[in-house]
């Protein structure tokens, strides 16, 4: 039987973390504060470590992969869940990526992957080949999927391609909900660039800033869908998301307790009513990542890929 949530996650500890440039051309929650890379690295590891223990103090199974300084300069490895997506029955999608310094990615932590989900046997689909075309799918950063009623929600943008999307709900049997999703940056709406910075699905609810989708159809879709599911929609400010309000994760802990899991940014501005609709059945667990949110435009969720 399908399951939502998981026990089991990858982690990558960073080496050389710091703002990177080449997704910051459609990544607008990237801050550069102009610290030096040594700082950034020493603060950005010390946030990983206090999260890592935050995660296995409630029974929750963490695989540290380390990175290292190899030929390969990787800035974002601690954001793996874009280059891989694990399903159920021992399959593993390698998906193609915008930015080419992240692609290396793949090919420094792929045997550690596999070696972390620790199957004989593993079924792995490589998109890949798409990168070559301009084509992009960026794994649970790009798709919010909904593993028990099979279903997939997708904001459309350069790091999402709506023919791959659909290749992969076809693929694997899910439902395809493709919609545009928009943020205002300097007095402009421009596309969000990952779904998972406004939108997050838990057992019960489902987190989802439907202001960003200005489409009035694509809206009313994403929220009969939620509903038909039965999730209670937890609908989500533009100003939330930008305190990554979208971008939450719900675990399994110790003897089969839910988490969900935010940072304080977002702790700090749900209201009252909003952490009362996680909490009728999840409790929530803060992780302090305000460096990596800052010089990385992702937060805790993007920091964490599920293994199935």
């Amino acid at each position: 039987m399908a399951r939502q949530i998981t026990n089991s996650i990858a982690m990558v500890r960073p080496i050389a973390f710091y703002f990177n440039e080449e997704t910051a051309a459609n990544d607008f929650f990237q801050k550069n504060l102009g610290e030096k890379r040594d700082v950034v690295q020493a603060k950005a590891l010390i946030e990983f470590d206090g999260f890592v223990d935050k995660l296995r103090e409630k029974g929750i199974t963490v695989n540290v992969i380390q990175d290292d300084d190899s030929v390969f300069y990787t800035p974002d490895s601690i954001f793996p869940n874009n280059w891989f997506v694990s399903l159920e029955d021992n399959k593993l999608v390698l998906c193609p990526m915008f930015a080419k310094d992240r692609r290396t990615e793949r090919t420094k932590f792929l045997g550690s992957l596999v070696a972390a989900i620790g199957k004989d046997t593993l079924e792995i689909h490589d998109y890949t080949k798409y990168e070559a075309e301009g084509r992009y799918l960026e794994g649970t950063g790009a798709m919010i999927l909904d593993r028990v009623n099979k279903k997939a929600y997708c904001c459309l943008s350069e790091r999402a391609d709506e023919g791959l999307f659909r290749q992969f709900c076809a693929d694997f049997g899910f439902k395809p909900v493709p919609f545009h999703g928009f943020q205002t940056y300097r007095e402009q709406r421009v596309p969000i660039y990952h779904t998972n910075v406004m939108m997050a699905l838990g057992e019960k609810f489902a987190v989802v800033c439907l202001s960003a989708i200005d489409d009035e159809k694509e809206r009313q879709a994403v929220v009969d869908e939620l509903t038909e599911s039965g999730k209670e929609i937890l609908d989500v400010s533009e100003d939330e998301i930008d305190n990554f309000a979208g971008n939450e994760i719900e675990l399994e802990g110790a003897d089969g307790k839910r988490y969900t899991v935010m940072t304080h940014s977002t702790f700090n501005v749900l209201t009252d009513a909003q952490k009362a609709v996680i909490e009728k059945s999840s409790e929530i667990l803060i992780g302090d990542v305000h460096t990596i949110e800052t010089y990385g435009g992702g937060s805790v969720r993007c920091m964490i890929s599920e293994l199935y």
